[in-house]
């Protein structure tokens, strides 16, 4: 579809895209604000389409995932603004083609079901997602293409920040690849900690979720570091830093057709 707005909202950052069929042709990535009004909104969505060099005109639908509630009816509401147009907002109700095994499957975050779909569209197998947003997610999806389940563990950042606020001396720091698992400075150390502790998280957790499902899952890895931790583990079998996109515009052409 021509001129199709995926926008992804997440409790850091927002990430959105435009797709005409199934080529994305521009994304951005902004700061989540959960106190940004419909105006500012409107605005923003209008002046980054502008960017690009996109009339707002040429938008025919918008498709929407947020984890971050007070967010959803602000950019449902720019959406119609903006473009005369009701977004499809990922949640209960809408056509997946993904059945969700989870005991209470509303539990379930709308960005981890996006990225689930989209990886099982594009491999058709058995696989892990692995999401590094702001928590870090492991979703398990059968080779029948239903969604099974996962494990979250805090993001990243998370893990700096909290390192910062509950100690006396430790430095904030940026994270990073250290030169080396054995520090020589403080900031090389909590680097280090971070770094290849993430990694050793990343390797233990698909292995246990392989060893319970006797299985060889295809490992998909998505979110702003996955690259780095892929680069670092053998475990990670591809990357994919626009997986979320892709799963928007999967799941709108779905419901479009119903």
């Amino acid at each position: 579809m021509e001129g199709l707005l995926v926008i992804d909202i997440g409790n850091t950052n927002t990430v959105l895209g435009v797709f005409e069929g199934e080529r994305l042709l521009c994304h951005w990535r902004i700061s989540t604000l959960v106190e940004r009004t419909l105006d500012e909104a409107s605005v923003l969505l209008k002046e980054l389409l502008l960017l690009e060099g996109i009339s707002p005109d040429r938008i025919k639908g918008v498709s929407l995932s947020s984890v971050v509630p007070p967010l959803t009816p602000v950019f449902e509401e720019a959406s119609k603004k903006l473009f005369g147009l009701q977004p499809l907002v990922i949640g209960p109700g809408i056509k997946t083609g993904m059945p969700i095994l989870y005991e209470n499957p509303v539990e379930v975050g709308s960005d981890r079901i996006v990225n689930a779909v989209a990886a099982y569209e594009q491999y058709k197998r058995e696989l892990i997602v692995v999401d590094f947003g702001t928590a870090t997610t492991f979703d398990y999806v059968t080779q029948k293409g239903e969604y099974l389940g996962g494990a979250i563990a805090p993001g990243i950042h998370i893990s700096l920040e909290a390192l910062f606020q509950r100690t006396s001396k430790l430095p904030r720091v940026q994270f990073a690849k250290p030169k080396g698992v054995i520090g020589r400075n403080t900031v090389w150390s909590i680097q280090a900690g971070i770094f290849y502790g993430y990694v050793g998280l990343v390797e233990e957790i698909v292995r246990r979720m392989a060893s319970e499902r006797k299985s060889k899952p295809f490992v998909v890895a998505t979110g702003g570091l996955a690259s780095l931790i892929a680069s670092e583990t053998k475990v990670i079998n591809e990357v994919d830093e626009f997986l979320t996109l892709k799963g928007l515009r999967i799941l709108y052409e779905r419901n479009l057709k119903r």
